[in-house]
């Protein structure tokens, strides 16, 4: 693997779930210099002090300040940002203060599921194309990383493992990607050793069908699951045919219909992921 021209990186969100993992990731690089980027007023959290006491510097910027965000991030090589929610209003400044602060790449907050081009975006994801069109042309280098659904987060898109009940919002035969938070801060931080990610897309983590995931998680339960099968989901929402679906089960609806699957970059880099199998043992209590 090719060293890393980048020297010091920035991380927005780094208290979050994935950014968390993200920031751990660099540390254990131990080439870097890693700051977490966090906002003011200035507080004590749990997350930061821990990754404070393994190398990390905590710096303070107000996010709607763009003087204030620049002089906390001058010097950065790299941000790399795991900020949820209006992912174009909560990057957008973060962006602009990075063009003039003279960071060299910009990771955004991507980290999901990969869709063709064309699509029209759902509206919970919406603003990432907007930040998208905003990056290619900052003069910045950028890398997309898709990485599909956290096992941890499994439950949030359809499977139970404590009432072992599966929902499936296509056909079972349809594909997912899955991958640990873990993993995916550690191809992030790896990422920056990768030719291939500047100005590009990384694609990573595990792909199989539901119902093979499904199997999974009947063997380490050891019992068969019910499988409630709801594929209207969209079509309710949309028609507001009572009972009208919420927005998030339209969102996931949408992902599990449209999300595309090519080749993962997993061969690129240096470690072998969490298996699904392993992850399950460790976290199904049977």
């Amino acid at each position: 693997m090719n060293e890393t021209q980048f020297h010091t990186v920035t991380i927005a969100g780094a208290t979050g779930n994935l950014g968390f993992h993200i920031t751990n990731a660099f540390l254990k690089q131990g080439c870097y210099n890693v700051n977490v980027l966090r906002k003011k007023p200035e507080n004590n959290n749990e997350k930061a002090d821990l990754l404070a006491s393994k190398g990390a510097k905590i710096v303070y910027a107000n996010y709607d300040d763009k003087n204030d965000l620049i002089k906390a991030i001058k010097g950065t090589d790299v941000i790399v940002s795991a900020i949820n929610g209006d992912y174009y209003n909560n990057q957008i400044m973060l962006l602009t203060a990075a063009q003039e602060a003279g960071v060299k790449r910009f990771i955004p907050s991507e980290f999901g599921s990969e869709l063709p081009q064309g699509l029209e975006p759902h509206p919970v994801i919406a603003s990432k194309y907007k930040l998208r069109e905003a990056l290619e042309t900052s003069g910045l280098e950028y890398t997309y990383i898709f990485n599909g659904i956290f096992y941890e987060f499994l439950k949030t898109f359809g499977f139970d493992a404590k009432n072992k009940k599966a929902t499936f919002y296509v056909n079972d035969d349809a594909k997912i990607r899955i991958i640990s938070l873990a993993d995916a801060g550690r191809y992030i931080a790896e990422s920056l050793k990768i030719p291939e990610a500047r100005n590009g897309i990384i694609r990573v983590g595990l792909t199989l069908t539901l119902n093979e995931l499904l199997q999974k998680f009947e063997e380490v339960s050891g019992c068969k699951w019910e499988v409630i099968e709801d594929k209207d989901v969209q079509h309710r929402f949309k028609n507001k045919i009572e009972p009208i679906p919420p927005l998030i089960d339209d969102f996931k609806a949408f992902i599990s219909n449209n999300a595309v699957h090519h080749d993962v970059d997993n061969d690129k880099f240096s470690f072998t992921p969490l298996s699904i199998t392993e992850f399950l043992n460790s976290s199904i209590k049977c």
